[in-house]
């Protein structure tokens, strides 16, 4: 009967609205929950053919979907690993009572959003038990190649704020300037030395003492010396020695013209570097190009180093962690070095929407959202990670007390309807009277 569904129709409009109330008030708690993805609900009719040519009301039906794709605004933060991700794509998290059980098969969870600090154990973790996943570098800090289809090769970032590190030290530059007069008739051809430090591979500090030796010549100048490398860390052995002309031409004067290996390992013209046996290993060792001004040089009367630059690193303390935009994650030592401990990844699907909601603002792909992929942050559709960032909530709180205002008018209404019913069925049934 037409009145029926009219009735029907009626309890179904209270029935949806107080569905979008949920979801508005949802959206109005979460106003300032950090990452917070907005709840919409939607209205479909519903249509039903009634016999004879009468109508019959369908009513109304509500469905209610997350909008994981909508992004708050990013807020400023003081910790370096508050961490935001600015455009498309996902950071992967686990909870960290899985990850404490230790057996590896913590389930992926996906974020826009968090503030990471070091626990007891050293993992980055959320106030609410989260724990940020990446990729481990290898000890030099670079990046194997690992599958992008599985998060099977994701671990807990892990961070040993105790540790301590040192580089050893395998390439060194010299840049000084020989007297080019000691090389002259009648000069006394006394040695100059240079002493140069490096770090063994302990964190150790050794030197290379380099003794340069005229050769005086005869008469006019010879533009000639000898090198002799030293190492402490192998008593003072010899393990390199090198006969060094320079040029006295009119547009090259003062450089290099050729180097004579006597013992050590060869100079490369090409590079202006030779390689020498150190106590820990081999080491590269730039003194200069032919023709080039960058290395060893002869001019004037001067003994000068002017540039002496190594790698390498004594034993330091890790003082900070950052998270770069590209995912990486960087330990800082008090020695000035960096290095790459960590890369996390943007995980991005066709339809985030799809994905389903867990507690804390996070989400497991499912069917719906399609199969994910691990990006390299800012590389492909993903956007970057902001470092020193919160994203907040997506909630517009005006739209949410806007919407509020017509849910409850809608509502007044729907309730009218059924008052209505209620009153045209009681005249109804005063016709028997």
């Amino acid at each position: 009967m037409t009145i029926s569904s009219s009735l029907n129709a009626g309890v179904a409009g209270l029935n949806v609205n107080a569905s979008r109330l949920a979801a508005i008030s949802d959206n109005i708690a979460n106003s300032q929950t950090y990452g917070y993805k907005r709840m919409e609900a939607d209205f479909h009719s519903m249509v039903i053919s009634g016999s004879g040519g009468a109508y019959s009301a369908g009513g109304v039906r509500v469905t209610t979907q997350r909008l994981i794709d909508e992004r708050g605004s990013l807020l400023s933060t003081a910790n370096s690993t508050d961490l935001a991700v600015r455009g498309r794509g996902m950071l992967p998290v686990a909870k960290a009572s899985e990850v404490e059980v230790g057996n590896g098969s913590e389930q992926m969870l996906l974020t826009t959003t968090g503030s990471f600090r070091t626990d007891s154990q050293g993992y980055l973790t959320t106030e609410s038990g989260l724990v940020l996943m990446g990729w481990p570098a290898n000890a030099d800090g670079t990046m194997p190649s690992y599958p992008r289809d599985t998060s099977e090769g994701l671990e807990p970032v892990q961070i040993n704020v105790n540790q301590l590190t040192g580089d050893p030290t395998t390439t060194m530059t010299l840049g000084l300037n020989l007297p080019a007069t000691e090389t002259d008739a009648g000069s006394s051809g006394d040695m100059r030395e240079l002493s140069v430090e490096y770090f063994d591979n302990l964190g150790r500090s050794q030197t290379i003492a380099v003794e340069f030796t005229p050769v005086v010549a005869a008469s006019g100048s010879s533009n000639s010396w000898s090198m002799v490398l030293k190492d402490s860390a192998l008593n003072g052995a010899v393990i390199g020695e090198y006969d060094l002309v320079f040029s006295d031409s009119r547009t090259g004067g003062g450089t290099l013209a050729s180097v004579v290996t006597n013992s050590g390992g060869t100079y490369d013209s090409q590079t202006g570097s030779i390689i020498v046996n150190v106590d820990g290993g081999p080491m590269e060792i730039n003194i200069g190009r032919p023709g080039e001004s960058d290395g060893i040089g002869q001019l004037s009367d001067t003994f000068a180093p002017l540039q002496i630059s190594k790698d390498g690193s004594p034993v330091g303390n890790m003082t900070s962690v950052e998270v770069d935009a590209n995912g990486f994650v960087h330990a800082y030592f008090d020695t000035g070095i960096t290095r790459t401990v960590f890369q996390v990844p943007l995980v991005d699907l066709p339809n985030p929407n799809g994905m389903v909601a867990l507690d804390h603002q996070t989400y497991v792909p499912s069917p719906e959202s399609g199969s994910y992929f691990l990006w390299d942050a800012g590389d492909g559709p993903t956007g970057d990670i902001v470092a020193y960032a919160l994203e907040e909530s997506a909630t517009d709180v005006a739209g949410e007390l806007t919407d509020m205002i017509q849910t409850q008018r809608s509502y007044s209404s729907n309730a009218k309807v059924i008052q209505t019913v209620d009153e045209m069925l009681q005249e109804t049934t005063n016709i028997k009277r």
